[in-house]
């Protein structure tokens, strides 16, 4: 195959490639902010009710696995021959929202929810907040 033949192919795969993902919702590399409609209800009958766009951190973080050094072998007696290395996704910093809830009567009560305001990278946990 001559080469302008090929680089032809190449640059065709690549315009194939980038347009098909278009449609579909393309994820974005590392930990961000992402947006998502939340619900909240004053009470578990729905009393007052309202809507509001929250922030949420999604994405992903770096990991590696690699074999452990002499030093940790010898300390664990030889049963920690793998080091593990691991970060989350999480919120590093929350803001208070506003959240105006409509009420049976036309009555409105207004109530405060947290929502991610920065995401990093981080130490991963089972409970954060």
């Amino acid at each position: 195959m001559p080469m302008a033949s090929a680089q032809t192919l190449l640059l065709c795969l690549l315009v194939l490639a980038i347009t098909e993902g278009r449609g579909q919702e393309t994820a974005i590399p590392g930990c961000h902010l992402h947006p998502f409609n939340v619900t909240v209800r004053s009470d578990r009958q729905g009393t007052c009710q309202g809507s509001h766009v929250a922030q949420a951190c999604v994405g992903y973080c770096e990991s590696s696995a690699f074999p452990s050094r002499y030093s940790v072998l010898v300390a664990s007696g030889y049963r920690h021959n793998i080091t593990s290395v691991s970060q989350c996704c999480t919120i590093s910093s929350l803001k208070k929202v506003k959240v105006q809830l409509q009420c049976v009567g036309n009555r409105r009560e207004e109530l405060e929810i947290f929502t991610a305001r920065a995401c990093q990278c981080d130490m991963c946990r089972l409970s954060r907040y």
